[in-house]
């Protein structure tokens, strides 16, 4: 008898995938634990594997598309087996009708949410949520989270906008979408991967729900040099790549402990301030994207630590082993675009973060320094731009200049023997 193969819950929170690869067709064999298929969540790639050993009969749902957790996703049995009529659509239909038992004992569903009421904090928020956002022209900001800890839910949308007929009417996208012009010659249309696709709808999110302002700063990095240089090699003894990321990173932990506010989010109700700092590093994925992993409790590693931590997760991404809870639960986030030659720049802050610190290339150039008499002089010194992108909802320019100068301050007073 054929087994259904069912979209499992790939971590807390997860409740939808895209389907990015099939790696069996239908008519091929596949043995039990081996991967079947790569879905895609959270711009993180995973493998799921066959629960048994068969043929593929069918695939219910195809590369590109959505599904919910415990759907469908093919069926599996032996060579030529048949199917009965409308077995395929069978687990669905429960499925969905599973659902709706759960959503009509839900308080969400008998009561559908009031704006004014909602906890605080948008708090994480999927792709799916953001899309339907976008979609429909809501402000997140209103939407009562029925999730844990008080995140916001595709069912929670859904009452909103039950709730809220005026707004469901009149979704951003309303105007006709425009035809596709026709081909040109030289002109060639590439299609959206999942993972731009989300990067594009978490930047727009970004800019519509909160107010950007950058401020920009620089830095003498001659004392992180001279540490660096000597620290690298009994790094390297423990299997450890002493970047100066980390150094950029020890430093925004450091200044997150002596302002707190920047590591906090908005909520109608006040200001949420986070006692954990987890530090998400920017990560580029080269022409797949970029991805941002957390380290979680970034407070307690030394540097050593935070070193062996970021090494870890940066490695992950770029060889597509990152977990959904890799990627999930950050408070503060560092974006090292001077590895690409860039001198400054204004990055988009990643909701529902306050602010994300951006980091410049490192160049040698010609400063005024005080000699040890106190006189001006000129000197050569590595030098770096950093800019900090703030939600002015949070934070006004004196906070936010008050963390980025900290941040120098400590780059630039580096302890020879931390």
């Amino acid at each position: 008898m054929a087994t259904q193969f069912l979209v499992p819950r790939l971590g807390e929170g997860v409740e939808e995938v895209t389907i990015s690869k099939w790696l069996k067709r239908e008519g091929e064999y596949v043995k039990e634990l081996q991967p079947l298929l790569e879905v895609n969540t959270d711009k993180v790639d995973t493998e799921i594997p066959s629960p048994v050993s068969g043929t593929v009969l069918k695939i219910q749902i195809a590369e590109g598309e959505t599904a919910r957790v415990g759907a469908v996703l093919a069926w599996i049995g032996q060579p030529g087996e048949q199917l009965a009529e409308g077995a395929s659509l069978a687990a669905p239909a429960a499925h969905e009708q599973a659902m709706a038992m759960d959503e009509a004992a839900s308080p969400a569903a008998v009561s559908p949410p009031q704006p004014a009421s909602r906890p605080g904090g948008l708090g994480f928020i999927s792709p799916v949520v953001s899309k339907m956002a976008l979609q429909h022209g809501i402000d997140l900001s209103q939407v009562v989270g029925s999730g844990q800890g008080g995140r916001i839910t595709k069912k929670d949308v859904l009452a909103y906008l039950a709730a809220t007929p005026v707004a469901a009417a009149t979704p951003v996208s309303s105007a006709p979408k425009a035809e596709a012009p026709p081909a040109q010659p030289g002109v060639e249309l590439l299609p959206l991967t999942t993972v731009r696709r989300a990067i594009a709808e978490h930047m727009v999110l970004s800019k519509r729900v909160s107010p950007h302002v950058t401020t920009v700063m620089e830095a003498d990095l001659s004392r992180v040099v001279a540490h660096r240089q000597a620290h690298k090699a009994a790094f390297a003894r423990s299997n450890t790549r002493l970047t100066f990321t980390i150094y950029f990173a020890a430093a925004a932990v450091s200044a997150l402990k002596a302002h707190p506010i920047v590591n906090s989010s908005w909520s109608d109700q006040g200001i949420r301030l986070q006692r954990a700092i987890n530090l998400g590093i920017a990560t580029s994925l080269g022409d797949a994207g970029l991805i941002v992993p957390v380290v979680k409790q970034a407070e307690q590693y030394s540097l050593l630590g935070l070193a062996g931590q970021i090494n870890d997760l940066t490695q992950r991404a770029r060889d597509r082993q990152l977990k959904p809870e890799d990627v999930q639960g950050g408070t503060f986030t560092i974006t090292n675009h001077g590895v690409s030659g860039s001198l400054f720049a204004a990055p988009i802050i990643n909701q529902p973060q306050c602010a994300i610190l951006g980091v410049g290339a490192i160049q040698k150039r010609v400063v005024v320094v005080a000699d040890t008499s106190g006189a001006d002089a000129i000197a050569i010194r590595p030098m770096v731009y950093l800019t900090l992108t703030f939600d002015h909802r949070i934070l006004d320019g004196v906070q936010a200049d008050g963390f980025l100068g900290k941040v120098v301050e400590l780059l630039q007073n580096w302890e020879s023997d931390d």
